[in-house]
């Protein structure tokens, strides 16, 4: 079915419709919206509460850019509004403004695949993971993030600094490891 047919069938709320643009993004969606929370259950509740908006916000879509990155951006605010509505996650969300810690541009050089890194990231604590996604996989930029996140943008800059940071060295020690386990098999 075409996209701009099953558009329509979705805005006349037909059902079948509706279950197949679930079916074509949910996949890829569920992966956005892993990398934000801590755990599979609450990536499904934002998924779902993504796409009730998706579908209450589709006559919206103008068919001037792609379908899958307006419904990705629908689930990235999503994503963060859940972050910002639920107790466990806001206590860590809300930090003191700070200065910025400088950070090295050092990128290991490292066998890692996309797999390991969005675990690695997922590892990160609430504010520092969200921001790291809105500025590193997202694209937006600091001003923007701190917009969306309601909170100044020195801050976000120091959370995106300490998490590239903790970044680093989360995958230095992963270099680390890899080349004494292949020392450690050489012998």
């Amino acid at each position: 079915m075409p996209t701009r047919e099953l558009i329509k069938d979705c805005i006349k709320n037909k059902k079948d419709a509706q279950f197949a643009l679930y079916n074509l993004y949910a996949s890829s969606m569920m992966g956005v919206c892993y990398r934000y929370t801590k755990s599979i259950e609450d990536a499904e509740d934002v998924l779902q509460e993504g796409f009730i908006k998706v579908f209450t916000k589709l006559h919206q879509f103008k068919h001037d850019g792609d379908l899958g990155a307006w419904i990705r951006r629908i689930m990235v605010n999503t994503a963060v509004n859940y972050l910002q509505k639920h107790n466990r996650y806001k206590k860590e969300m809300q930090v003191d403004d700070i200065k910025l810690h400088p950070v090295s541009n050092d990128s290991p050089e490292i066998d890692l695949d996309t797999k390991e890194l969005v675990e690695l990231i997922r590892q990160l604590p609430s504010g520092y993971q969200t921001i790291f996604n809105l500025v590193a996989v997202e694209g937006y930029d600091h001003i923007e993030t701190a917009g969306l996140l309601e909170m100044n943008v020195n801050t976000v800059r120091s959370q995106y600094s300490r998490a590239r940071a903790i970044l680093t060295t989360q995958l230095r020690l992963h270099f680390s490891t890899q080349q004494k386990q292949a020392y450690s098999g050489k012998i």
